[in-house]
Order: C-alpha cells, then sequence, then structure tokens
C-alpha cells in the first residue's frame, strides 16, 4: 500500500510514521508513507495556500492552484487508487471503511485546515471525504495519522499475528471482549476461571457473551448491525431485561380541544383502534400511562365499555396481553386534570412536549429529547398527541417543548395518529437493538 499525504505541515508526521507497527511494515516494503508539503507548489513568493472566500466570512480557505500541482505531482501506482480529503462533513470513518480502504493500491489524503477547502477542490479531484467524528481540529492531519493507522492493520503481513484484526473490536459488529494476563490475582481481582480452564469451546463462548455484555453497556447502537445468532439474541433480551433504563414518561391523546380540518376547536370522537395500538405501544415502550382526554359523557361511556371489557371482562381472558396494555389507560376529562394527577404521583409538574405535524421554529430533535429523558431520570415528562387536525394553539403555546414532526422523504404527512405515536415512542424510548 502507497500513502500520499498532501499536508502545510508535513513534520506533524515524523513521529506517528516512525515507530511500531507503520514503521517495521515501511521497513519491510509492506507500506510507503509519502508526505508532501503543500507550499512548495505555491506560486506566489510568500508560499500561500490560502485566501478569502468569496461572498465574504470568517476564515481563510485552501486555495486549489497548490493542491491541484501537488496532486498532479503525485504518481499514481497501481490500478486502485483513491483521493481523500478530510473534513468535518465527510463520511464518519469506521471499522468498516478501514477494510474496504485496504483493497486500494494507493491513497492520497488530502488534510484540510483553516475554514476548509475551494469547493472546486472536492469536485475535480476527491472521491471520498472522510471525518474521524462529530468534533472540528484545526486540521487533517490528525485524521491522516487514524486512517493510515487503521486502514493498514488490514493489510496483509502488517500486524504479526493475522488473526489479530480478526479478533479487534468492531470485527463482528462487537465491542472486544475483556483480555486478562499474569498475574492471575491482583489486589483481589482474579482472572476469570474459564479462561484458566484450557477449555477453547467454553472459552469462545465466555468471550462471546463479554463481547455482547461490553457491546450492550457501552455501544448499544452497534448491536443493530451485530451478527448474532439466537442464543446470543437471547441473551441481549436478558441483558434489556435486567438493565432496563428508568425515565417516567406519560403519553396523553387529546380529544379537545383540538382542530377540524377548518381550524375550529372541535371534541373529536373516541377511535377504537387508536386506543389499542398507542397502548401497546406504551407498555412495549415503558410508558408508566396513557390518558385519554376526552370531555364528552356519551364517549366517554363508550370508553369504559371498551376498557371494561378488556380489563375486567370476557377480553381479559381471551387476549392478555391486550388487557395488560389497556390496564396503562387512563380516562380523564381535561390536560389540566392529567398534569395535577403526575404532580400529585410524582411530586412535581410535568415537562410538557407536544407533537404536530406542522414544522415550527425552534422545535426540539429526537435524538436531543432522548438525551434529555435519560439525563433527567427522576423528572416526569408528559408527551401530548392531537386527533383531528391537531393540538389547539392554547396547548402548543403553553408546552415545554415542541417535538419536530415525523416526516419521509415526501411531502405526504397524514399519518393516522396511532402509527405516529408509535414512531415517536420507538425514535425516544427504543434500546437500538
Amino acid at each position: 500500500m502507497k500513502y500520499d499525504i498532501l499536508t502545510i505541515f508535513p513534520e506533524f508526521f515524523d513521529s506517528p510514521f516512525s515507530f511500531g507497527i507503520l514503521k517495521k511494515a515501511q521497513d519491510k516494503g509492506l507500506l510507503e508513507i509519502n508526505t508532501h508539503d503543500i507550499r512548495v507548489y505555491s506560486e506566489d513568493k510568500h508560499k500561500t495556500v490560502d485566501d478569502t472566500p468569496y461572498g465574504g466570512g470568517g476564515g481563510m480557505l485552501m486555495k486549489i492552484e497548490p493542491v491541484a500541482a501537488a496532486l498532479e505531482n503525485v504518481k499514481k501506482t497501481g490500478k486502485k487508487s483513491l483521493v481523500v480529503l478530510t473534513t468535518p462533513d465527510g463520511e464518519k470513518f469506521t471499522d468498516k471503511m478501514a477494510r474496504e480502504l485496504a483493497d486500494y493500491d494507493q491513497i492520497t489524503i488530502i488534510c484540510g485546515r483553516y475554514e476548509g477547502v475551494d469547493e472546486r477542490i472536492r469536485d475535480l479531484y476527491v472521491d471520498k471525504e472522510i471525518s474521524i467524528g462529530d468534533y472540528v481540529l484545526s486540521g487533517g492531519e490528525n485524521a491522516a495519522s487514524v486512517i493510515v493507522e487503521s486502514v493498514s492493520r488490514f493489510i496483509p503481513g502488517v500486524l504479526g499475528n493475522e488473526l489479530s484484526p480478526q479478533n479487534d473490536s468492531f470485527n463482528q459488529g462487537l465491542l472486544e471482549y475483556p483480555q486478562y494476563t499474569r498475574p492471575e490475582n491482583f489486589e483481589g481481582k482474579s482472572v476469570p476461571k474459564v479462561l484458566l480452564s484450557g477449555n477453547h469451546g467454553d472459552i469462545d463462548k465466555w468471550r462471546k457473551t463479554e463481547s455482547i455484555k461490553r457491546t450492550f453497556k457501552k455501544r448499544p447502537d452497534l448491536l443493530d448491525k451485530a451478527k448474532l445468532d439466537n442464543q446470543d439474541i437471547d441473551f441481549v433480551k436478558e441483558l434489556k431485561e435486567r438493565n432496563s433504563p428508568s425515565f417516567k414518561v406519560y403519553i396523553a391523546l387529546i380529544h379537545y380541544p383540538v382542530y377540524n380540518n377548518r381550524f375550529k376547536i372541535i371534541t373529536t370522537a373516541f377511535t377504537n383502534l387508536d386506543v389499542h395500538d398507542i397502548a401497546r405501544s406504551a407498555v412495549t415502550y415503558g410508558v408508566e400511562k396513557f390518558y385519554l382526554v376526552q370531555p364528552n359523557p356519551e364517549q366517554q361511556k363508550l370508553v369504559n365499555r371498551v376498557l371494561k371489557h378488556w380489563i375486567n371482562g370476557e377480553g381479559s381472558s381471551f387476549n392478555k396481553s391486550r388487557s395488560e396494555a389497556l390496564n396503562r389507560v387512563e380516562l380523564r376529562n381535561t390536560l389540566e386534570d392529567v398534569t395535577r394527577e403526575i404532580q400529585e404521583v410524582e411530586g412535581e409538574k410535568p415537562t410538557t412536549i407536544v407533537t404536530d405535524a406542522r414544522s415550527a421554529d425552534n422545535m426540539i430533535g429526537f435524538e436531543d429529547l432522548r438525551e434529555l429523558i435519560f439525563s433527567e431520570k427522576e423528572k416526569p415528562y408528559l408527551l401530548l398527541l392531537g386527533t383531528g387536525w391537531g393540538l389547539a394553539n392554547e396547548i402548543m403555546d403553553s408546552a415545554d417543548y415542541r417535538l419536530k414532526p415525523v416526516s419521509g422523504y415526501t411531502n405526504y404527512n397524514h399519518l393516522p395518529v396511532r402509527s405516529a405515536a408509535a414512531i415517536i415512542l420507538d425514535r425516544l424510548f427504543s434500546c437500538k437493538i
């Protein structure tokens, strides 16, 4: 593999590539790492490589001419070559990407600097844009070092033990299991007995289990892509049951005050499907209670009839899971009744979140709201769902947060409330496994 790194600070790379596995791989002829000073290719007497952006704005941009000249000077070798730009807005670098890049014969890396590069550098020369994370550095040199080392690990012969990259974290979509070496005991901490047993079948099983456990605890998002068999999936289910996060979330389906299609305040009718489906979603995602806000006496009678059938009547024995879900439903006259009851139970007024199919200023995103709820575990939250053509402005304006709408890639935006509720609860409270 040949690496050509274009940078305004070539001396940056003197240290990272001069020891360890990268140095040994270069000595063996497995890697060739070249740095190219972009300033050398600037044609003015000051060796300028940056300039102010057209249209104004803060900061400077890397000029296109020196970069283009440096790229022209880099001789391509082999059949497969790639030009990479390190940039915060690139595709996030992963273990999977490192494996893919290891198949190339030559990788040329342009280290971004200043406020970025002239856009024409991307348009004319760059094959792939890479970011090593959602943060900003002064330049792309650190990112280039990360890419070179990670990619090189997958080049045959670079690592002394060919099994090492196969056992590393992320190989099977999992973090690596705990490792131990001598001494067997240290300050009361002992090496797990299974690792001393000599039984390689038991050791492999223990390692897989510990990998799953560590991934679940530290990076549960990785489990969605992990290669798991049925036994592994059963173990993940056990972990979920034993490690369920604590949060206090209530939901309320509002039948009044809401709008009709002429934006007049109305009371909407109880819908059997909405209550059944939202109740099941509520139990699935750990909601404390599901309130129906319905002031109409006749509608209340209908709701109570349905609930009685499934909770205490024939339905309870016919479908126990349905009975369990509907047992979480409470009927109240007003939203004020709901907030008062939650305050009495929790000792404080709930933070209210409204949902709507319409966009507005200063809306909160799903990930931010999820982080907020999970970080304030003792604080009660009340998620309000509208019927008809949406919640009345008096409810929207009094809420603490307005959640961004559920949407796809089309302009069609007319999901039934039970579907929207399921999507919202999944985005906020799914364990992502």
